[in-house]
């Protein structure tokens, strides 16, 4: 897979480019301790390789070494604390560089690798050791330039060429996907048939993230939602820490992570096993804008399309429910972006190695590309009422309903990767009470 990526990667450098990219440094905890590493997602999709203080250059037309690694030595006491490296030899072995040397080694064999280069891909703020490395390389370059003609005299950011690369995903990106969705599905499921009166949110979170690891995940893919009654109308609600209460819907807002690859899916369902007649319009309401959306989604479509649906369809729900009053025609309430007391974002995102993933979603002109097989995209509709919003019906007062899946583009239209997590009401109802 990182070798087909880097294929690809080359291929849109063009000539006389030479890239380099760092990986993400270490972060601390609390005085001594880090958190658990996560390699920077550019750097993982063109190496494979996991370990901190490493670089990667890319020297397309040097004549011997054109994928060359700066990994960290082997160092047994090093080891002892905090597991094993790598190390020089077996990064060759391993990762497919035709060279690998020390990180220590970097300043020193560098320019070989830039001493014909025209161009010097690398994204500033990636990591600010290399980056002051990387200034002052460049800054060489330009004056060697001027006195020789030879040497570098442009930057470039690679992001956007990567982001491009990283919106189509090949088979084996679509595995690690499946599978995360597959594990997410099992999390949400694991939830819906525990959830009663009387939990506190951050015994569910920790019952689906025990599911995720059970199941061979990495871990989640990012914080883990668990909103009951008025909190799931705070979108990012995370502190997880209310007692559920009887009468509570519970937002879940969760995904696993397998092999670097993310899942994220979102259902609301009622602590008792059964929806409120209040609930139940919200839910109903929010459940049909999205198995619309979704049955629209297919190659050729503008990816703004679904959004723009959402936002006809919300609007037109809030005003059944009486959300927003029938004093200007829906055109523009649209237009006047009413609706977004009640609906604040986009339907939804890329999904892949970040769970927010990288998004070239837009033609140089400004335009939205259309959906093409091989994309993943989250569709979330939702409806938010906070508890103390002023002119709504108050039976509708501290309701928040979100319902997520993730959508695979194939070359017929999409497949729902997450329909394995029950959404129609009387299925979400029987699994709650069932498990009782």
């Amino acid at each position: 897979m990182h070798k087909q990526n880097r294929k690809a990667f080359i291929k849109k450098m063009g000539r006389g480019g030479v890239a380099i990219f760092a990986s993400a440094p270490p972060a601390q905890w609390n005085h001594d301790t880090e958190y658990l590493y996560r390699p920077d997602p550019n750097f993982y999709y063109l190496t494979g390789f996991e370990e901190p203080e490493s670089i990667c250059v890319i020297a397309p037309e040097h004549p011997k070494h054109q994928y060359i690694l700066f990994v960290r030595p082997k160092d047994k006491q090093a080891e002892i604390w905090n597991g094993k490296r790598v190390g020089v030899k077996d990064a060759r072995k391993h990762y497919g560089a035709d060279k690998v040397y020390p990180i220590e080694k970097f300043s020193e064999k560098i320019g070989k690798y830039l001493q014909d280069a025209k161009r010097l891909y690398y994204t500033l703020g990636s990591n600010e050791i290399i980056d002051t490395e990387i200034l002052s390389l460049f800054t060489q370059s330009v004056r060697s330039r001027i006195r020789s003609g030879k040497g570098f005299d442009t930057l470039v950011d690679p992001s956007p060429i990567l982001s491009e690369l990283r919106l189509i995903k090949n088979e084996t990106e679509l595995q690690r996907i499946r599978q995360a969705t597959e594990i997410t599905v099992a999390g949400h499921v694991a939830a819906m048939k525990a959830v009663r009166p009387g939990l506190y949110e951050y015994q569910l979170e920790s019952l689906v993230e025990s599911t995720f690891r059970m199941n061979g995940a990495g871990g989640a893919a990012y914080p883990t939602i668990v909103a009951s009654g008025g909190n799931a109308t705070t979108l990012h609600y995370t502190t997880n820490d209310c007692e559920i209460e009887d009468g509570n819907l519970v937002l879940l807002d969760a995904g696993a992570e397998y092999g670097r690859y993310s899942g994220d899916v979102t259902r609301t369902f009622p602590a008792s096993g059964t929806f409120t007649e209040a609930q139940r319009e919200v839910y109903q309401l929010v459940l049909d804008a999205h198995k619309t959306i979704i049955d629209g989604i297919r190659p050729g479509v503008s990816i703004d399309e679904p959004h723009q649906k959402s936002i006809e369809l919300l609007t037109e729900g809030m005003l059944s429910l009486g959300l927003l009053k029938k004093k200007k025609k829906i055109e523009k309430l649209i237009e006047d972006g009413a609706y977004r007391q009640f609906y604040m974002y986009r339907i939804g995102h890329m999904l892949g190695l970040d769970v927010h993933d990288v998004n070239c979603v837009r033609e140089a002109n400004g335009d939205y590309k259309t959906f093409q097989p091989g994309m993943v995209i989250t569709i979330e509709p939702g409806l938010y009422v906070a508890e103390g919003t002023k002119g709504v019906p108050p039976q509708y007062l501290g309701i928040g309903v979100r319902i997520e899946d993730d959508i695979l583009v194939t070359e017929s239209g999409n497949e729902n990767l997450t329909s394995g997590v029950p959404k129609e009401i009387d299925e979400v109802e029987a699994l709650v009470r069932g498990a009782k």
